[in-house]
């Protein structure tokens, strides 16, 4: 490709509302440009990064026994209001109606309208199992659409489904999707963990996350030091073990701690540790008033208080309804003295605190001398708080530790969440009537793409991996006007082309400077320059990843790509 045919609106500035290096490089290397808040258009170059690693999505899930398909991204609200969704989603569910006032959506996932097709054709044990997948565009209507790519209202994304008679069956397709997962994102070049995780909205148990590590990732890893195991932060178990203080009980006391709202403030103030104090954080699980109890130094995980109850919805109480279930405002609010109304669960660590401080259910004032079992009704201790740095790893090996990771994929065993409440059943060997068992599957496409520069740039611009650059060489003659220069970077052009090369020729009449900025700009893996030499045959390579250059005779030319590249 002629860099002058082609659309390439490089910038020397950096856009002041770029946020993260994968949103400025492709703004600055005329990769994408923003059409309004978190929806954007992915120029030349962008495309075809783009259709690379759709192609790598679509060899691996092919190999995995899934077939290509593709549905609609309108979608009509029944489809939704089947699986209960249309009215649990959220806001983040683009709604719409038609000139007859009937309802739709625009697709933030496929699982409605997979199930509906799937469940009309498919009646009996022997068609399963099936997986299917398409690459489309979907639509979510973020609150705060951000760092470019990696947070918008519209996306491209892979999402897969597999259809079982039998949970080993769903088993066996899970753990090829999650091997073909993992091909994925290597060949993309990332640096990645799969991670065990919440489905979320999604509905379903056994999910894991592909995270690609990133400081500017939104979400936490919890990883071992010294083994693979790892999970994002709102799953990762807690075995800790906590050991009692063998102090005597005190009496319980009430006393005055004027505006000392908040675990540090009431600690300062009472010269007392945090781990002695306890943390009372009032949540609506499923609009029932639920009191949970973490250690002052712990924080509480409402993931896994969602997962105790296994409630739909888990928020946390707004002052009005603090005021209501506990008759005291946030700040004071403490386990003891609780309405019969509001249930009271605490986290393991709870157990080992004596003489602890907590609120008292009264402006202003808190207990001392709480000891829980003696002072206050609590209906189940549990795992409730959120795993720390330096707790020992879940699989009993090795130290925890943290790191942010960008997702870039997640995979789901459904079981029967949809085919259940949308009636997709088939004849099982008996004849009986069964709910197909389901798996789910999705990879963030053009995420990938924002994550793979996230990992692959350096200050001059991105450094793309060779299995998903957009051209492979970048020749570039000094001067354009000059014959000899010129002469001989077409040729080049003409042979690499030939060789099955992808090229980008700058036969642009541009400064030398400007177009080896722009070069390093877009980061293809190889530059040929052809310059002062070309009447000697003689041109000059550089490696982009590494900054090596060296002097090479046209005549060698050839073996030398191959040997960088490949054939």
């Amino acid at each position: 490709m002629k860099q002058s045919m082609t659309f390439i609106p490089t910038l020397r500035e950096v856009p002041a509302d770029a946020e993260v290096k994968s949103h400025q490089l492709m703004l600055r290397a005329g990769f994408t440009r923003q059409n309004t808040s978190g929806v954007y258009s992915y120029l030349p170059l962008a495309h075809k990064v783009l259709k690379k690693i759709e192609q790598i999505v679509r060899e691996e899930m092919n190999n995995a026994g899934a077939s290509e398909l593709l549905m609609p991204a309108l979608q009509q609200a029944e489809l939704w209001q089947e699986s209960g969704r249309w009215y649990s989603y959220g806001p983040e569910l683009m709604r719409l109606k038609d000139r007859h006032n009937r309802e739709f959506a625009l697709g933030a996932t496929h699982e409605e309208m997979i199930t509906s097709l799937v469940r009309d054709e498919i009646k009996s044990y022997k068609r399963l199992p099936l997986s299917l997948y398409q690459i489309q565009t979907k639509f979510r209507d973020e609150k705060r659409p951000r760092f470019g790519v990696l947070r918008g209202r519209e996306f491209i994304m892979k999402d897969a489904y597999s259809f079982h008679a039998t949970h080993e069956s769903l088993d066996e397709v899970y753990v090829k999707m999650f091997t073909a997962y993992q091909n994925i994102f290597s060949r993309c070049g990332l640096d990645f963990r799969a991670v065990i995780a919440d489905s979320g909205a999604m509905g379903g148990t056994d999910t894991h996350e592909f995270m690609v590590l990133s400081d500017i990732g939104e979400d936490t890893i919890a990883y071992s030091d010294t083994s693979q195991y790892a999970a994002n932060i709102e799953m990762a178990p807690v075995n800790a073990t906590y050991e009692k203080s063998t102090e005597e009980q005190k009496e319980l006391v009430k006393i005055e701690t004027p505006d000392q709202k908040t675990i540090e403030e009431i600690s300062t103030f009472l010269n007392v540790s945090k781990e002695s104090c306890i943390k009372s954080v009032l949540f609506n699980v499923d609009d029932k008033f639920v009191l949970v109890l973490v250690r002052g130094d712990h924080e509480v995980n409402d993931i896994k208080v969602k997962n105790l109850f296994g409630a739909s919805v888990v928020d946390l109480a707004t002052a009005e309804e603090t005021i209501k279930a506990l008759n005291c405002v946030p700040g004071f609010i403490g386990p003891i003295n609780v309405s019969e109304d509001v249930e009271v669960v605490a986290d393991h660590a709870i157990s080992s605190v004596v003489n602890g401080v907590c609120g008292a259910n009264q402006a202003q004032y808190h207990f001392q001398g709480v000891n829980i079992e003696r002072d206050a009704k609590i209906t189940r201790f549990a795992d409730l708080r959120f795993i720390q740095e330096g707790d020992k790893s879940p699989d009993g090996e090795g130290t925890i530790r943290f790191a942010k990771g960008i997702e870039v994929g997640h995979v789901f065993k459904l079981g029967t969440r949809y085919s259940e409440s949308m009636n997709a059943t088939f004849l099982d060997e008996n004849g009986r009537t069964q709910p197909m068992i389901m798996g789910c599957y999705g990879i963030g496409v053009s995420r990938t793409l924002a994550a793979i520069i996230e990992q692959h740039h350096d200050e001059n611009g991105i450094v793309w991996p060779g299995s998903v650059a957009p051209f492979q060489i970048h020749v570039i003659p000094v001067n354009i006007k000059n014959d000899s220069q010129k002469d001989l970077a077409e040729k080049l052009y003409t042979q690499f082309t030939q060789n099955g090369y992808e090229v980008l020729f700058d036969d642009r009449a541009e400064r030398v400077g400007v177009k080896f900025a722009d070069s390093d700009l877009i980061g293809l893996p190889v530059r040929v320059t052809v310059g002062k030499r070309a009447d000697e045959g003689i041109v000059e390579v550089k490696i982009r990843k590494t900054g090596e250059s060296f002097e090479v005779s046209v005549d060698e030319l050839h073996e030398k790509m191959k040997q960088i590249l490949g054939n």
